[in-house]
């Protein structure tokens, strides 16, 4: 690595870290509501992130608490049902994350 590049103070701080989505549960939440931008049912998002359902609420509610996700509840055929979407501001952060990730790889990459 270079010297110079090194030096720059908060280098290496990554402060482009979302702290709400640098979680292994809510990063597989947040990717599958990205693959799906109609939404996901609650159901089906428990199942694609292997989580439980009190897992999932509480992950759920720091997504949206950040403003990350968006939820509606109704019903069909008489039943609850939960649907889950990123929102448009969720979906350029998450891109965020995701580039800020992808720039410590290449400091990783880079240092070896």
């Amino acid at each position: 690595m270079d010297e110079a590049v090194a030096a720059i103070d908060g280098r290496f701080a990554y402060e482009g870290l979302e702290r709400a989505l640098h979680e292994k549960a809510r990063l597989g939440i947040m990717m599958s509501l990205i693959a799906e931008p109609n939404g996901v049912l609650f159901a089906d998002l428990k199942k694609y992130c292997s989580l439980t359902d009190g897992n999932l609420n509480r992950h759920l509610k720091v997504l949206t608490e950040s403003g990350f996700v968006e939820i509606w509840k109704g019903s069909r055929a008489k039943r609850s049902q939960t649907l889950c979407r990123i929102s448009a501001d969720g979906k350029l952060k998450f891109i965020e994350y995701i580039a800020e990730l992808e720039r410590i790889v290449g400091d990783c990459r880079r240092s070896g």
